[in-house]
C-alpha cells in the first residue's frame, strides 16, 4: 500500500469514527465524561488474584487494545499505566451499554466495574457489571499484532517502528510500544536517586535564570531572543555555572541545579539543542574529591536502575563499580594515538593533527586542536568508566591552574562507552586570572571561534568579593540516561526531541 492509498484508508476510518461519535450522542451517551472512580490497576489485579479468595469487585479503566465481539458476549483487552487486562462483557449484565459496545473501537478509553475471575483458558479477567465510555478515539491506532509460538517466544507483527514517526508522535509510541515507557520510568528513578544522593549531603537545590543578558559557563553558540519591554537582547542559557558560583560567593556551601540548557548546535545521536544538565558546586573541595563523589553517585544510580553496577550496552558490559580508571589527557593521547603533545605550540599541534588525519578548523586554537585529536583518536577506545584528567589551560577558561603542572588545569571528564558524561573542575577563583582567561577567549572569538566564551563583568565582580576553593561538576542527564538504559540515541531518552518541520 503506497502513501496515497494509506491516507485514503485512514480518512475513511476517521470518518467512520466520527459517524460513530454522532450515533453515540444520539443514544444519550456522553463520549467525553468528566471522571471515573478507578480503584485498581491491571498488574496488581493479576498478581494478587487467588482462585480460592472471596470475590473481589474492582473499577478499572484503560484504552481498548483488542476486541472480540461474539453476539451476546464479548471480550476485550484494555491497557492502563501498568499493563493489560482482559474484560468479559455480557449483554445480560450491561443492557443498553452492551448495545453501544458495537460503536466502540480499538483506541477508545472505557471504564468498567465488575468482579475478578479466571476464564476457562486460565486468564485473570474482569467480568463487567457496568461499563462507561470515557473517551472516543477519532483517529485509529497503528495496530501491533502479537503471537506466541510453540516455544513461548513472543512474535510482533506490523510494529510501530518508524523512528521519525515515533519521535514525532511520542503519544502513539507510548501507547503501542509500552516497553518505551520503561526507559522514561528509569529516567525518573535516576533523577530521584541523584536528588536523594545530593540532598542527603545537605546540598541545596536552586534555580537560576534561563534568560541571561550574557551567556557563559560553556563553549557553545546560544539561542538569541528579545525582551520587548526592556528592548534588549537576551540569550537562552547554555550553562548554569556562572550563576551557581555567584551563590557560592554568597555563602552557600553546596548548591546544585537540574535544568534545561540550550545550545544552538547540530543534532545527532548524542546532541539535542535542548537538553538536561545537573550542575553541582561545593565549597572547600577540589576536582579529586569530586571524582570520588561522581563515581559513588553514578554507582548508586546504576544499582537503583538495574539492580547492580553492571549495565549491558549493545555488546559491551559496563561496570560502574568504583574506583574508576584515572589517566591524564596527554597520557591517554600518547597511549591511543602514539603522540606526545605535551608542551607543543599551536603550529606543532596542527601538524600532529594532520599526521593523525584529524580535521580541525582554521580558527581553532591550541586547546581546540588537542580536543579534536582526543575526541577522534581516544574517546572511542574508552569503554569502561574512565576519568580523563588535567586538560590544557586553553580548553578550560573556568578551571583552576594545575598546582604542579604548568600549562594545565585541574579538570576531569568521565568517559563511558566512548562518550563524555560529565565535566568537572577545581574552579578558578582568582578574579585577575579569570579576567585574563576571558580576554583570551575574546581573541579566539575575533579569529572566528563562535563558541568561545563571553566576558561577564558581573561574574568577575562577584569573584572580586572572594570565592572559596570550590569543586564544580556538570553531568549530561540525557547521555547518562542513554548509558544506564542501553539506548543508542538521545532521542530515545527525551520525550519530545527536536525534529525538522513536518512536510
Amino acid at each position: 500500500m503506497d502513501q496515497h492509498e494509506y491516507q485514503q484508508e485512514l480518512n475513511v476510518l476517521m470518518m467512520r469514527r466520527r459517524e460513530e461519535l454522532e450515533e453515540l450522542k444520539k443514544l444519550g451517551i456522553e463520549p467525553y465524561p468528566h471522571e471515573f472512580a478507578r480503584n485498581a490497576f491491571s498488574k496488581e489485579i493479576v498478581e494478587s488474584f487467588k482462585d480460592d479468595a472471596p470475590r473481589q469487585t474492582v473499577a478499572v479503566a484503560g484504552r481498548i487494545m483488542s476486541l472480540r465481539r461474539m453476539g451476546k458476549a464479548s471480550f476485550c483487552h484494555i491497557q492502563d499505566s501498568q499493563g493489560k487486562i482482559q474484560l468479559y462483557l455480557k449483554k445480560d449484565d450491561l443492557g443498553a451499554a452492551y448495545d453501544a459496545f458495537r460503536l466502540l473501537d480499538i483506541g477508545d478509553i472505557i471504564g468498567v466495574e465488575g468482579f475478578v475471575f479466571r476464564t476457562k483458558m486460565g486468564e485473570v479477567s474482569v467480568h463487567a457489571q457496568s461499563m462507561k465510555l470515557l473517551s472516543k478515539s477519532l483517529r485509529p491506532l497503528p495496530i501491533v499484532k502479537e503471537k506466541t509460538d510453540e516455544a513461548g517466544n513472543k512474535i510482533v507483527f506490523d510494529p510501530f517502528a518508524d523512528k521519525e514517526l515515533r519521535y514525532r508522535q511520542r503519544y502513539v509510541d507510548l501507547i503501542v510500544n509500552p516497553v518505551v515507557q520503561e526507559t522514561f520510568l528509569k529516567r525518573s528513578v535516576m533523577m530521584r536517586t541523584i536528588r536523594k544522593f545530593l540532598d542527603e549531603r545537605n546540598y541545596l537545590e536552586v534555580e537560576t535564570p534561563v534568560l541571561q543578558p550574557v551567556y557563559g559557563g560553556a563553549s557553545a553558540r546560544p539561542f538569541i531572543t528579545h525582551h520587548n519591554t526592556l528592548d534588549m537582547q537576551l540569550y537562552l542559557r547554555i550553562a548554569d555555572e556562572l550563576y551557581l558560583k555567584r551563590l557560592i560567593v554568597g555563602g552557600f556551601d553546596g548548591v546544585y541545579e537540574i535544568s534545561k540548557d540550550f545550545r544552538n548546535e547540530g543534532m545527532d545521536r548524542t546532541h539535542n539543542p535542548e537538553f538536561t544538565m545537573l550542575e553541582l558546586y561545593v565549597a572547600y573541595h577540589d576536582y579529586r574529591w569530586m571524582m570520588s563523589l561522581v563515581e559513588q553517585m553514578i554507582h548508586e544510580v546504576a544499582v537503583a536502575l538495574n539492580g547492580g553496577a553492571k549495565v549491558k550496552i549493545g555488546a559491551q558490559e559496563i561496570d560502574f563499580t568504583p574506583p574508576w580508571k584515572r589517566i591524564t589527557m596527554f597520557d591517554a593521547i600518547k597511549e591511543y594515538a602514539g603522540k606526545d603533545l605535551r608542551g607543543k605550540n599551536e603550529s606543532e599541534l596542527r601538524s600532529a593533527a594532520k599526521e593523525l588525519h584529524v580535521e580541525v578548523e582554521p580558527s581553532a586554537g591550541a586547546g581546540k586542536i588537542v580536543d579534536e585529536i582526543f575526541s577522534v583518536k581516544v574517546e572511542p577506545h574508552l569503554i569502561q568508566p574512565t576519568f580523563i584528567m588535567d586538560y590544557p589551560v586553553e580548553m578550560s577558561p573556568l578551571a583552576k591552574k594545575h598546582r604542579t603542572e604548568a600549562g594545565l588545569v585541574e579538570r576531569f571528564e568521565a568517559i563511558v562507552n566512548g562518550q563524555e558524561i560529565c565535566n568537572a573542575f577545581s574552579e578558578l577563583n582568582d578574579p585577575l586570572d579569570q579576567r585574563a582567561r576571558f580576554e583570551e577567549q575574546a581573541k579566539l572569538r575575533e579569529r572566528g571561534d563562535e563558541e568561545a566564551q563571553s566576558l561577564d563583568e558581573d561574574f568577575l565582580r562577584a569573584l572580586e568579593y572572594g570565592m572559596p576553593p570550590t569543586a564544580g561538576l556538570g553531568i549530561g542527564i540525557d547521555r547518562l540516561t542513554m548509558l544506564l538504559t542501553g539506548q543508542e540515541s538521545i532521542r530515545d531518552v527525551i520525550f519530545f526531541p527536536q525534529m525538522k518541520p513536518e512536510k
